[in-house]
């Protein structure tokens, strides 16, 4: 019984049994193959190929038993059950425990279609992903109706005035919208929906740093493709240097991604930091200036053309991600050199190691090659399972002594 309801269990998991209710494709009543004993077996261990039979046979469910006979030369005839007959997908569904699901699901492809006869496609193409977003697919169809029927808006999404929308709701349903949307664009055009489905996800994936510029981030693509305003990108920065000129007398300056392309700032060294409070705690150094990071998300220095004339030392966790973003980095200036991000520096920190909860697994094709060995050590656990040192927790001293920057005093 197990390995039937298996069977059905796994129709249901890739949407058949879902799509079959919708759109009945003529495979009902369907045949189920089960896996009975051999006449081998059968000598074997009668006694188990019997209880397995007459668990079977007993079993009230909404299906019918198909028999063949095993055995007949060689422990004697036997009838045992050879596949589940199912009249129709309901009693599937009803027999995998999903009949409350499967109504919740013809309820919302309803709702759907109702708002256009279009979604159904959809609605067939990601059975399960209607499910999962319930209702919400009804307000994300509103706002793909909306957005078919207003192109080019340019408002920002927050000025949406659709009942239930408003920024987090979209920045959750980006890529369904998006989805949905191409609905339209394959009818109108003639194209095979599910191969603009896939580019859909390809811009919808999280910020990286080869997408295009003025649309760096997910929400920032999302808002250049439907003609939405989008906040600008900013960049903060500190001069260390009391008589490099930037604002009057401000020396931490945040500025637009664009802003800061422009600069031609008469800085020699660059130091990059993805901590705000070591970004702050930089003591005064000539010709040189601190950029605060906070993480992924460097693509707003790809059209700072002035850094490529600069030294530009980047400083981040030393662990998997530290080095994912080292390597993202090095995409938009591949002059970038690490600091802080050595085995000695590990090994010198001991008692100060933490754990990386989700360590990368990425293949980083922009390391040296001594960057390279000491983050295969950390994804391969060669110092302990999932060892990391955040930049935070490295002496002072010595990230200072590390980045030949003497300490105020000295």
């Amino acid at each position: 019984m197990a390995d039937l309801r298996a069977l059905s269990l796994k129709a249901w998991n890739n949407g058949s049994l879902l799509r079959e209710l919708l759109e009945p494709s003529g495979t009902y009543p369907r045949r189920r193959s089960l896996k009975r004993p051999t006449a081998a077996a059968l000598l074997r261990d009668y006694a188990a190929a019997r209880t397995w039979a007459g668990e079977l046979f007993a079993a009230v469910g909404p299906f019918s038993l198909e028999t063949a006979e095993v055995g007949r030369n060689t422990i004697g005839s036997n009838q045992l059950p050879a596949a589940a007959v199912f009249a129709s997908a309901a009693d599937e569904v009803a027999f995998a425990g999903r009949s409350r699901e499967a109504s919740r699901f013809v309820e919302l492809a309803a709702g759907l279609s109702g708002l256009n006869a279009a979604f159904r496609g959809w609605a067939l193409r990601r059975p399960l992903k209607l499910l999962e977003l319930g209702a919400d697919v009804l307000t994300a169809a509103r706002v793909a109706l909306w957005l078919r029927d207003n192109p080019e808006p340019g408002i920002f999404v927050r000025q949406l005035g659709l009942p239930g929308v408003h920024t987090k709701f979209i920045e959750h349903h980006r890529k369904v919208i998006d989805e949905l949307l191409e609905v339209f664009a394959a009818d109108a055009a003639g194209r095979d929906a599910e191969g603009k489905e896939e580019l859909a996800d390809v811009q919808a994936e999280p910020g990286s740093l080869l997408g295009q510029p003025g649309a760096r981030t997910p929400a920032a693509r999302f808002a250049a493709r439907h003609g939405f305003l989008h906040p600008p990108e900013l960049v903060r920065f500190r001069s260390l240097d009391p008589g490099l000129p930037l604002l009057g007398a401000a020396r931490d300056v945040t500025v637009t991604a664009d802003a800061f392309s422009t600069l031609r700032l008469p800085a020699r060294r660059v130091l990059v930091t993805e901590n705000l409070v070591n970004f702050l705690a930089f003591p005064d150094r000539a010709g040189t200036v601190a950029i605060y990071g906070g993480g992924y998300g460097f693509s707003s220095l790809r059209e700072a053309a002035w850094l490529r004339d600069c030294e530009v030392l980047y400083w981040g966790d030393l662990d998997t991600h530290g080095f994912q973003i080292l390597d993202q980095l090095r995409a938009v200036h591949p002059h970038v050199v690490s600091v802080l991000m050595d085995e000695a520096t590990l090994l010198a920190h001991r008692d100060v190691w933490g754990s990386e909860p989700s360590p990368s697994r990425a293949v980083l094709g922009r390391l040296t090659d001594e960057e390279s060995e000491l983050y295969d050590a950390l994804r391969s656990d060669a110092y302990g399972p999932g060892i990391r040192l955040e930049q935070e927790l490295i002496r002072w001293d010595w990230a200072l002594a590390q980045l030949g920057i003497a300490k105020p005093g000295d």
